[in-house]
Order: C-alpha cells, then sequence, then structure tokens
C-alpha cells in the first residue's frame, strides 16, 4: 500500500476496452486545467496522467476511505472515486453514450496493482506493440509535465522512478524492445522502397483500428502527412484528434483517388470497401502509378484493383513475414519479463511504504 492513510489509485481507458478513435474523447485537451481540477477534489494529493494514442490513464493518490459504501449506492455518492468520475467527464469530451458507460469502460487498479500495471506497462507488457520503446519515452515524459504543473506528489514521483528504473532494467535483462518492428512499420517500409515517400507524395490511409494506428505512428515518424478516411466521419475524425491525420470524406477520397501517391487500407470490414468499379474511371487519366497496400483482415481490396490503370496492388501476405517472425520473437520474452515483474513488485510496494513515513 502507498502508506498509512493513503492508496494509489490508477483509473484507467484503454484500446483494449474503447475504440481508438473514441480515445480522444476520453482525454484531457488541456492537461493544466485537468491536473487543476483534479487537485481540487478533496482526497487527492497527487495526480499524474499519462495520455498516449492508445490510452489515457491517471495515477492519483488519494485518501483512504477505510469501510466505504459500495460506490454505486446514494451513500457512495461523495466517494473520492466517484468525484475523479464525475471530475473527469466534465474535463473530457464525452456524448451521451460515453457518458452512460463510463463505468463499465473504466478501470481502476489500486497500490499493488497500480504499481503492478505501471511496471508491465513501462516493460512494454501492455502495448499495442510488444515492447515498443515509446511508451518508456511516454511514461518519462508524463512525470516530468507532471512535476511541472506541481501536480505529483512524493509519493508518485518514487513510484514513477522506481518504476522506470526496474524496466529499463527488464527491458536490458530481457531485450524485449530490441528492434521492435511493427505492421505499420514494414508496412510504410514497402511503400518507401515501392512508390517513395517524399514530402511531395500524397498518402491516404482508410481505416481506424489498431492496423491503421500502426501505420499511423510509422508515417509520423517517418516526418509524412497523411489524409484518413472511413466510412463513419466521426470515425475518421476522432482517429486524427489521436494520431495527426487529416480526415476526409470517403467518399471524397474514392473520387479523387487519382491524386494518391500511395493507399494503405487497413479495416476490419468483411466486405471489399476498394473494388476496380469505383476507381477505374478516375484513374483513366492518371500520369504516374499508385501503391495499394492492403493490410487489412480480412483483406478489403478487390484483388481486379491491380487490373486499374497504374495500380500497383500488395496484400498482407506479402508483406506481414517480417512483422511476425519479429513479433514471435518478443512474444517468447515475455515470460522471462512477467518473472522480472513479479519478483520486482515486493520491492517497490516496500519501497513505496517507505515513502510515506
Amino acid at each position: 500500500m502507498a502508506g498509512d492513510g493513503f492508496d494509489v489509485i490508477n483509473a484507467v481507458f484503454t484500446y483494449k476496452n474503447i475504440p481508438l478513435y473514441k480515445l480522444a474523447n476520453y482525454s484531457f485537451k488541456d492537461p493544466r486545467a485537468a491536473y487543476a481540477a483534479f487537485l481540487r477534489v478533496p482526497g487527492i494529493s497527487g495526480v499524474v496522467l499519462v495520455q498516449t494514442a492508445s490510452r489515457v490513464e491517471a495515477y492519483m493518490l488519494v485518501v483512504r476511505e477505510p469501510d466505504a459504501p459500495d460506490a454505486r449506492s446514494a451513500e457512495g455518492k461523495g466517494l473520492t472515486i466517484n468525484r475523479i468520475r464525475e471530475t473527469w467527464i466534465s474535463l473530457a469530451g464525452l456524448d451521451g453514450y460515453d457518458v452512460d458507460h463510463f463505468d463499465q469502460t473504466l478501470e481502476v487498479y489500486r497500490n499493488e496493482e497500480a504499481y503492478g500495471r505501471l511496471l508491465r506497462l513501462a516493460s512494454g507488457l501492455e502495448s499495442v506493440v510488444v515492447g515498443k520503446a515509446e511508451i518508456l519515452r511516454e511514461i518519462k515524459a508524463s512525470i516530468e509535465t507532471s512535476r511541472g504543473f506541481g501536480a505529483s506528489c512524493r509519493q508518485l514521483d518514487t513510484l514513477f522512478d522506481t518504476a522506470i528504473l526496474v524496466a529499463e532494467k527488464i527491458r536490458d535483462a530481457t531485450g524485449i524492445g530490441d528492434s521492435v518492428l511493427t505492421l505499420g512499420d514494414v508496412a510504410v517500409k514497402m511503400a518507401e522502397e515501392g512508390a517513395g515517400l517524399g514530402p511531395k507524395k500524397k498518402v491516404l490511409l482508410v481505416g481506424t483500428g489498431q492496423s491503421a494506428a500502426l501505420v499511423a505512428k510509422s508515417l509520423n515518424a517517418a516526418g509524412r502527412s497523411f489524409d484518413v478516411a472511413s466510412r463513419s466521419p466521426e470515425r475518421a475524425a476522432g482517429f486524427s484528434r489521436i494520431l495527426k491525420g487529416t480526415p476526409v470524406e470517403f467518399a471524397a477520397a474514392l473520387a479523387g483517388f487519382d491524386r494518391y501517391d500511395v493507399v494503405f487500407v487497413a479495416t476490419t470490414a468483411d466486405y471489399h470497401i476498394l473494388t476496380d468499379s469505383r476507381i477505374r474511371g478516375v484513374m483513366e487519366g492518371k500520369k504516374t502509378g499508385t501503391m495499394v497496400l492492403d493490410i487489412s483482415e480480412p483483406r478489403a481490396v478487390n484483388e481486379n484493383v491491380s487490373s486499374v490503370h497504374g495500380i500497383k496492388l500488395m496484400f498482407r501476405d506479402q508483406i506481414a513475414e517480417q512483422e511476425e517472425e519479429n513479433l514471435k520473437i518478443r512474444t517468447a520474452k515475455i515470460p522471462e519479463a512477467e518473472k522480472m515483474i513479479d519478483k520486482e513488485l515486493p520491492v517497490v510496494a516496500a519501497v513505496m511504504s517507505g515513502s510515506a513515513a
């Protein structure tokens, strides 16, 4: 436990229970205002927010409430966890559906469970891409931002500093983050080799799910701008707020298909969203080629698209072999990392108990 009279709470929304395009609704657009609002809640004395493309999390030091009533009961309305809920809803851009389902999608961990989650997160076991070093950098940035706003506290400083050190040791010992290669990395590399991705190249990403997010992250890492299309404008807009693309209407993207040099299709549709009949007419006058990479599962591009003038078509099974082999290597390292976390967790808990003294 954090120490006599206090608990560490980890409140979590992640890609595991909320579609990526909706996560933007749960995020805090003005972190400074969010920190100030949470610190005004009676019983909260420290806050660290972790916001990434795949999660929105809050770590808080709160006054322990012994023998507290059920949070869902009338007597439980004044509990800190309910005040956190009310504050979160007031700060985020949630619609009625999100508010109604807030409790079903929010995960809450306390004390040692929260410490363990942070260790797993920093070590790369909770990421969309196992072992990715990006999350550790984001965690470091999160605690520094909290300190800069004067929102952290001694106990949370201790927790994050300790978790970062332990995670770095686990990563070094297991090599779980070595040479991480995602499906997005491979797809972008194939596009670069096949069509080029220079600053003047026009890129379209169709889809708003996890595979699309991997492509978007790889494009961002390469410094390449891109449009995002979805049958749902809301999804395209939400996805773009998180992953920096420019949302475009799906029908407009098809009507202007000849403007694009590279098109990534990454959807979960169970039908062909791109067919030769939809783009043949608009592609007839194009003087340069367009590379289409369909990494959807199942395929979302009809094979006949390859017969359209100027189209070079590639499917997931042609580009995923490198990513799958890389994933097997990293997945094999998970049990070793989990054993190290289990060994280190009691040490972290002891350090946290000492930090309250």
